[in-house]
């Protein structure tokens, strides 16, 4: 795999290039450090918001349809996501139309006309896209955990934002958000495959001096408040308890990141991880459980989630407080530690043979200003941890005052706290 290429334009912006020879296809990404934690309370949504209208228009693409037509016209595949952090947008292509998707999407970030009419139909689109959520436990649970752990904070505000919020958005907030962040120093194009060459490089340079230029905002810091669990228990009449256990972690410039996602795995990373041994093989009381970290600019997560049966969520909180507590204090084992390694870095390089999951993966590392690095370096990484830093970073995260519960379930009068304790 090709070590990617950077260049930087007089404006900030900076460029990225993955070739890959072999690939046939090309996608081109532009991410922008624009997300809900840079957002105040009375726009919260805002920055999801404005990703779907980058699709309603441009002055040289005047409709949806104008764009999404050209861009099916071409057979490609094209979206565009929302974090906490960031939003990306990216068209993917064979190689043959790289210049064109190039176009559309540069066309869709510089230049979007934010139209009232589309504005007030996006608005009802956006509203039943937060009903959807809230109608999906599985994923709801994951924003109560965020609520819960973070407060009255951007850090625990939902990324979609909230009705009454979104409701009342108007067409100034967006250009006036959109000229805080949208700017050149934070904006990043990453070009991979077949044809992230020298000519893709000179078109984007061309397309994105004209991005206006201006003082970013900052996100606001988050503060980490805690000194004892916390649960966060919402009533709904379910089949299945959907919940999510976890532990304050560390950013992601911290680098016991690599030993912290080694023993997640261990956890649950995988089908022969101790929490899906326990939880599903031996307990049968679910059919989905997993673990994982997650790695913010100044906060970070240790974390499981399952779907479980409702009488069995008391054993499940039991038997994973007690593997997580298992892992602060033993020494995992040559050929469990072996195996998790191999898991994360095999799943690593195998979700990035495409030319879009490429885009993604560097964009993400130059979005948090980080040094490039690739997939073999980050499994170099990996593979030097060890079992004695599994047990030291398991030590510092696994405590009382970093624990928190979200359940989403058939609960309303019933507290867990009785049982939150490592």
């Amino acid at each position: 795999m090709v070590k990617p290429q950077k260049f930087r334009m007089k404006n900030g912006l900076r460029i990225i290039l993955v070739p890959e020879s072999q690939s046939l296809t090309t996608t081109v990404l532009v991410a922008v450090e624009a997300g809900s934690e840079y957002e105040t309370k009375s726009i919260n949504g805002l920055s999801h918001f404005l990703e779907h209208m980058c699709f309603k228009g441009t002055h040289k693409r005047p409709t949806a349809m104008d764009i999404a037509a050209e861009l099916d016209g071409l057979g490609a595949q094209y979206n565009a996501f929302t974090s906490q952090e960031s939003t990306s947008y990216y068209a993917k292509a064979r190689n043959e139309g790289a210049t064109n998707i190039l176009d559309v999407v540069a066309d869709m970030y510089l230049d979007p006309i934010f139209e009232h009419q589309e504005i007030e139909k996006e608005r009802g689109v956006i509203i039943q896209e937060l009903n959807m959520y809230e109608d999906t436990p599985a994923r709801r649970v994951d924003e109560l955990f965020m609520n819960l752990v973070y407060g009255d904070q951007p850090a625990g505000w939902d990324i979609g934002g909230k009705k009454e919020v979104i409701s009342k958005l108007t067409r100034d907030d967006f250009v006036k958000y959109r000229a805080k962040h949208y700017l050149p120093q934070a904006t990043t194009v990453v070009i991979s495959g077949g044809r992230a060459d020298h000519g893709m490089l000179e078109k984007t340079k061309d397309y994105f001096k004209k991005l206006s230029s201006g003082r970013k905002s900052v996100k606001p810091k988050t503060k980490e408040l805690q000194k004892k669990p916390a649960e966060l228990v919402s009533f709904k009449d379910v089949d299945q308890s959907h919940l999510v256990l976890g532990f304050r972690a560390f950013d992601v410039y911290d680098e016991r990141k690599y030993a912290l996602q080694v023993a997640a795995d261990i956890v649950g990373g995988g089908m022969s991880s101790r929490l899906f041994q326990k939880i599903r093989e031996e307990l049968g009381a679910a059919y989905h459980v997993q673990s994982s970290a997650e790695f913010y600019l100044d906060h970070g997560l240790l974390e499981m989630d399952a779907g479980v049966e409702h009488g069995k969520v008391d054993i499940v909180l039991k038997a994973s407080l007690k593997e997580f507590s298992r892992m602060a204090k033993e020494r995992v084992g040559i050929e469990e530690l072996k195996r998790a390694k191999e898991h994360i870095t095999g799943n690593l390089f195998m979700s990035l043979e495409g030319s879009d999951a490429l885009a993604y993966f560097y964009s993400a590392q130059e979005i948090f200003g980080l040094r490039l690095l690739t997939p073999q370096e980050i499994a170099n990484k990996i593979n030097a941890v060890t079992a004695d830093e599994v047990r030291r970073v398991m030590g510092q995260i696994v405590k009382n005052d970093r624990l928190n519960l979200a359940i989403i379930g058939p609960f309303k009068k019933r507290s867990f706290l009785d049982i939150l304790k490592v």
